[in-house]
């Protein structure tokens, strides 16, 4: 009886299905619906902030791309087929080494998305302060973790005070 009990205790397994197509849209209604339904039951939301899907690309073959939303700001990982996914547990947490910097991702799943992966980018909500702000950090982190090519050059970046040590530090929870 306890092995039988201690099997069914074991976190299940976040299997994902392959995702042809671009997950943004799917990922802006499932949290569009989840908003209007459970707002009220986030204990911390930034009312500055909207429901928007940022930069979602294939990366090796696999989505990846930035969720903001009232209650969070995260990199996620939607499978697609290529070699960044891995299925693990729901909540379990796994390292990926993206070509900027290596990443804790945990595993989540949930209906209308089904399984994906996270990872925080900042550490409280309240940092970003509007949704600008949270665009910037959305872009500055594609930029960085995955050298994806942008709109500006390298010493525009550091003209507007963008460095990726300091983005880094910021993902840390560390001030500048």
């Amino acid at each position: 009886d306890f092995l039988k009990m201690s099997q069914t205790m074991q976190p299940e397994t976040a299997y994902s299905a392959i995702r042809e197509h671009n997950p943004s849209s799917v990922l802006e209604a499932h949290f569009h619906q989840l908003w209007a339904a459970r707002g009220d039951d986030f204990p911390v939301v930034n009312p500055k902030l909207a429901i928007k899907a940022i930069g979602f690309a294939r990366v090796q073959g696999d989505w990846v791309g930035v969720m903001v939303t009232p209650w969070f700001v995260q990199l996620m990982l939607l499978a697609g087929g290529g070699t960044l996914w891995g299925d693990i547990p729901v909540g379990q947490r796994r390292y990926l080494d993206l070509p900027g910097a290596t990443l804790p991702f945990t595993a989540a799943e949930v209906m209308g998305i089904g399984a994906y992966q996270y990872s925080p980018l900042l550490a409280q909500i309240s940092e970003a302060e509007d949704m600008l702000a949270a665009q910037r950090v959305a872009d500055d982190a594609l930029q960085a973790i995955l050298h994806l090519p942008g709109e500006m050059a390298a010493s525009d970046d550091e003209a507007r005070g963008f460095s990726r040590r300091g983005f880094f530090r910021r993902l840390a929870g560390k001030r500048d």
